[in-house]
């Protein structure tokens, strides 16, 4: 399914995935770098047969960030703070 898609977005992965991914996708060791031990918003774009790093964070005092971040205990939806259900 990977090797079918267009567009895959890659971010911090297992070095057993890693492996995977590189072998794959036709990734160099130093383009797997952005994908190895990144950080969060950091990783790996392919489209197509491109290649593309980035870099994606969001100041996490905004509300915007507090709607769209998956970190457990953060945003909107932890504790309680809203009610999916509503």
């Amino acid at each position: 399914m990977v090797s079918n898609s267009e567009f895959v977005v890659m971010l911090n992965q297992a070095e057993s995935d890693q492996e995977r991914l590189s072998k794959l996708l036709n990734i160099s060791p130093e383009q797997m770098s952005y994908v190895n031990g990144s950080e969060a918003g950091c990783g790996l774009m392919r489209y197509g047969s491109a290649l593309v790093p980035f870099v994606n964070r969001f100041p996490a005092n905004t509300e915007l960030y507090k709607l769209i971040t998956t970190k457990p205990g953060e945003g909107l939806f932890a504790k309680g703070r809203v009610d999916c259900n509503a």
